[in-house]
């Protein structure tokens, strides 16, 4: 766990976290990428125990209360937007810890039957803690599912009509993140390395997803923005991963 990069993200989106307020929650599981309306992979969670990882301003918790669930739980590194969450989910039976994701801020064990990240499993700074905090909060057989970035995505920029390939695909680690006024510390992996350290840390992994979503919509959402319908046509923008709670490889 790097402590130092923790501490530069969690001063950065204390910053930024009204920018994203409401943005992009359930059942979104990213820019122009398919929902979890049509993909249906957490399954019915009437009366389940839920965990949102990198909950941010609690939307999808508010999604998954709206689903009935039985308890809903969440996570995130931000001060701000924990407080977000609080407040809108006020009148809801919530627990909320402020924490990095690469600790255990006291979240119950073998509990969860389902465990969620949108778009938040990128800033983990210890891919394989992360995971190992997760398969252990979770009930055997329970399910985690995450979105996050393509990997491929953010190595192609967009100049005019055509699309460049700027970087590497197989360099990975920590990089500073370019879109932001305040420096913040992202991490490259590819999208084996997500699907290995899932399967190293115990998880039987059931769906991929890659597909795009082009709709009119979207498309006009999306106009000029790094998540664009050009180059969507070409690469998809969103990671999705379904995995089970199975044996950890020793």
């Amino acid at each position: 766990m790097n402590t130092k990069a923790i501490a530069i993200n969690k001063q950065s989106w204390e910053e930024a976290a009204p920018r994203f307020y409401g943005r992009n929650p359930l059942p979104e599981y990213g820019p122009l990428a398919p929902t979890e309306d049509e993909l249906q992979l957490l399954g019915e969670v009437e009366d389940k125990r839920v965990l949102d990882i990198g909950c941010g301003s609690g939307h999808s918790l508010k999604y998954i209360k709206n689903k009935l669930a039985g308890e809903l739980w969440g996570l995130d590194l931000s001060h701000s937007q924990i407080e977000a969450a609080r407040n809108l989910l006020s009148d809801d039976h919530v627990r909320l810890f402020e924490s990095p994701m690469e600790k255990n801020p006291g979240i119950p064990e073998g509990y969860f039957d389902i465990a969620y990240s949108i778009y938040a499993l990128g800033w983990t700074t210890d891919l394989h803690q992360t995971l190992a905090n997760i398969y252990s909060y979770l009930r055997p057989g329970g399910i985690f599912v995450f979105s996050w970035e393509h990997p491929f995505y953010n190595r192609v920029y967009q100049k005019g009509e055509d699309l460049l390939l700027k970087q590497s695909y197989h360099k990975e680690g920590p990089y500073d993140h370019e879109a932001w006024t305040y420096p913040a510390i992202m991490q490259q992996f590819k999208v084996s390395t997500y699907l290995n350290a899932l399967i190293k840390n115990g998880f039987m992994i059931e769906q991929v997803v890659e597909e795009v979503r082009l709709s009119e919509e979207d498309v006009e959402r999306h106009t000029g923005r790094w998540y664009s319908f050009d180059k969507a046509n070409y690469l998809p923008t969103t990671l999705i991963v379904k995995a089970r709670k199975g044996k950890a490889v020793s």
